[in-house]
């Protein structure tokens, strides 16, 4: 079997092409809206989804896209890594979602960085999911909650708790596409299955224009040969669904959250900076 090659800008070159594709820096935007809206998705925890929504939202909105992050995740990861203090707000998601159901707007933190806003969360997201049982349409009321903002977004993008219970379902009712990072490592492989499995019964049953943006290969090792034989093994098994951007691992990451900033923003010239732009270039470029 022949070793995948990744770059330090994360490109690899996919089966059957002979030169690792190249996404153009996309134009500026006449206008902004309506937004594509894109849940970062597994149900296993530890895979990057917090850390590539972060830095995947900050590099689109560094391309001159209007983006918002929602948090939907009672851990309020997303939120503490963009330097939110979660436990001072008055109000979060879940004030929109369930009891006085709030307009989103009305929850809205702009963040440090331009044109990238956030829907901010915590801990009190996990009592929404038990609240939101009883509701009336209950898998769509995030979508509800978003319906007002699709106009001033070019993307919004969810990042999901790890797990497939209602929030998760809510998350995948209101998007067009999922982004699913995988660490690669065997036990995050093996669970793939089953995600697949709920996305496409959700798309059967809740939202028929759901489908897998794509598969992102997180936390690469290039210097062993079990990262390399687990990705070449996704490859094998999803062929073009897999993103040509593999983002690897590195020690900077934990350091941008505890600066409660993007790694584009806090360490622009770095190489996992330069794979998360390239990622934005390849997800306009695959939603265009």
């Amino acid at each position: 079997m022949a070793s995948t090659s990744v770059k330090d800008d994360g490109s690899r070159i996919p089966k059957g092409q002979k030169v690792a594709t190249d996404f153009p820096v996309p134009q500026p935007l006449a206008k902004h809206g309506p937004a594509r809206i894109i849940s970062m998705v597994n149900q296993k925890g530890g895979v990057g989804k917090t850390t590539s929504t972060i830095n995947l939202g900050s590099a689109l909105a560094g391309y001159g896209r209007k983006v918002l992050l929602v948090d939907f995740d009672p851990q309020g990861a997303l939120s503490v890594g963009l330097g939110i203090p979660v436990y001072q707000l008055e109000k979060t998601l879940r004030h929109v979602l369930v009891g006085e159901q709030i307009p989103a707007r009305d929850v809205l933190v702009k963040t440090q960085v331009a044109n990238l806003d956030l829907l901010p969360s915590n801990i009190e997201l996990s009592a929404a999911e038990l609240e939101l049982v009883s509701e009336v349409g209950r898998e769509h009321v995030l979508k509800s909650a978003l319906r007002p903002l699709i106009d001033e977004y070019d993307y919004i993008i969810i990042d999901c708790q790890p797990s497939l219970g209602l929030l998760t379902v809510n998350a995948l009712a209101a998007s067009e596409g999922c982004v699913v990072p995988l660490e690669t490592e065997y036990f995050a492989l093996r669970g793939l299955a089953l995600l697949t499995q709920t996305i496409e019964k959700i798309k059967g049953r809740i939202n028929p224009d759901l489908k897998i943006i794509g598969i992102l290969p997180t936390m690469y090792d290039p210097r062993t040969v079990h990262g390399r034989e687990v990705l070449e093994r996704v490859e094998e098994a999803f062929g073009d669904k897999v993103f040509e951007t593999v983002i690897a691992r590195t020690v900077k990451f934990p350091e941008t959250t505890a600066a409660g900033s993007p790694i584009t923003e806090y360490a622009p010239n770095s190489s996992a900076s330069k794979a998360y732009k390239r990622l934005a270039r390849e997800v306009i470029a695959k939603l265009s």
